[in-house]
């Protein structure tokens, strides 16, 4: 018998491919997500890195009246602020990122080496915000709900009664439940078990599962500890005296909304630095623009008939 694999009668594939440019992509990351807090928040620029929030000292002070047929005397009245009023100030996600200016020069075909390093660290630096907007002790969201703004759920899974009683703390025009998608998902089971399941909704292009017409957006930053979670509801924009975001603007080597790029210089070990900074902060403008569902259970399932059997 002749072996055909000993005598081939053309070139062979491996051989070939020596010839060939192979089409490469740009590195993959599979930390990054859409960060969808960052964009459904109204962002404001603070020039000098504090940002005051004035508020009425007591509102229930300030009397009207409405006038009657008659000469009574109008009621006389001011609004007083307070005399301590909070400051946020900028906080900065920051690193640097190395590179050997032999790597730069001479594995930069199709894709530039610095161009991909600091892309992907910008991505890194990002998802770290969106984290802190949500998690940091001082200024993040669950840092910062009112205790009155807090409810805990009746059974452990996230029920329609629940988010009901979360809308009902956030009723003056709420903008979009925040959840981790283990949360969302379990909300979803609740539904269907109840046999009310939520529509959904196209936003920024994607679809949105919806309760009352509010969108549940994901965040894989809320965390899940244990099976369980929390899922926020939030208004937003300083007109509604919402929830809004702080950046610092015309930064030097400014590249997007607070983020800056600032090349460092050379060593002596012909490598380039390059400092990427992010400087934010986040700002709760009243209490009830802000509450929290808490002790949100994820893994609870639920047997359903075979209604084929």
């Amino acid at each position: 018998m002749t072996d055909e694999t000993s005598n081939p009668m053309a070139l062979g594939d491996i051989a070939a491919r020596q010839l060939a440019n192979a089409t490469k992509t740009v590195p993959m990351m599979s930390t990054i997500t859409p960060r969808w807090l960052a964009r459904c928040l109204q962002w404001l620029p603070v020039e000098a890195g504090v940002f005051r929030v004035n508020k009425v000292r007591d509102a229930s002070r300030v009397t009207v009246d409405c006038s009657a047929q008659d000469e009574r005397d109008l009621p006389e009245t001011y609004v007083d602020y307070e005399e301590k009023p909070r400051e946020y100030m900028l906080c900065a996600v920051n690193t640097v990122v190395d590179i050997h200016t032999r790597i730069s020069d001479l594995y930069s075909v199709p894709h530039n080496q610095i161009a991909q390093q600091l892309r992907l660290t910008i991505e890194a630096i990002k998802e770290q915000q969106e984290s802190e907007l949500i998690n940091n002790a001082g200024y993040g969201l669950l840092s910062n709900v009112a205790p009155g703004q807090k409810i805990s759920t009746r059974t452990g899974a996230p029920t329609p009664d629940d988010l009901d009683e979360l809308i009902s703390k956030v009723w003056k025009e709420p903008g979009f439940f925040l959840a981790h998608p283990a949360a969302i998902a379990a909300f979803g089971r609740e539904c269907t078990r109840r046999g009310v399941p939520p529509p959904t909704v196209n936003f920024y292009g994607s679809p949105f599962v919806t309760w009352r017409g509010i969108p549940l957006v994901p965040s894989d930053k809320v965390a899940v500890v244990d099976g369980r979670t929390n899922i926020l509801l939030i208004r937003t924009g300083e007109a509604r005296q919402g929830v809004v975001g702080l950046y610092q603007p015309n930064l030097p080597g400014e590249q997007s909304m607070g983020l800056s790029v600032r090349f460092m210089g050379i060593n002596r070990k012909a490598i380039a630095s390059y400092l990427v900074s992010l400087y934010c902060s986040l700002a709760v403008l009243t209490d009830d623009a802000l509450g929290v569902l808490e002790n949100v259970e994820v893994g609870k399932y639920h047997a359903y008939p075979d209604t084929y059997a």
